[in-house]
């Protein structure tokens, strides 16, 4: 399968990746996912500097899979739930880049 070429922007740098056509959607929705968590902690104030924050986040993001898998897994309510988040997430950041061109 061809790969193509995909640039996601975290926490204001941006990372170019090569990626299957398939994967391209969700890529992106976990780098807003990951971009939201960094930047809920920098705003939260109690983490300086964007080593920590990203450690942070990846910490948080780790304990939220440990927790849905020892659960048992995640219900499909959850998952809804999660996805509706992401959908509003992006529309989010889709709204603010329209209002730049």
């Amino acid at each position: 399968m061809a790969q193509e070429s995909l640039t996601l922007t975290i926490f204001g740098r941006d990372y170019r990746i090569a990626c299957a056509p398939d994967e391209r959607a969700d890529l992106i929705a976990c780098a807003r996912y990951v971009d939201a968590r960094m930047n809920d902690i920098r705003d939260a104030g109690k983490v300086m500097g964007a080593d920590r924050v990203a450690v942070m986040a990846a910490l948080q993001i780790a304990q939220e899979l440990f927790s849905a898998k020892a659960g048992g897994g995640v219900s499909l309510g959850e998952i809804k739930q999660r996805v509706r988040q992401l959908n509003e997430l992006a529309d989010q950041m889709l709204a603010t880049q329209e209002k730049l061109f």
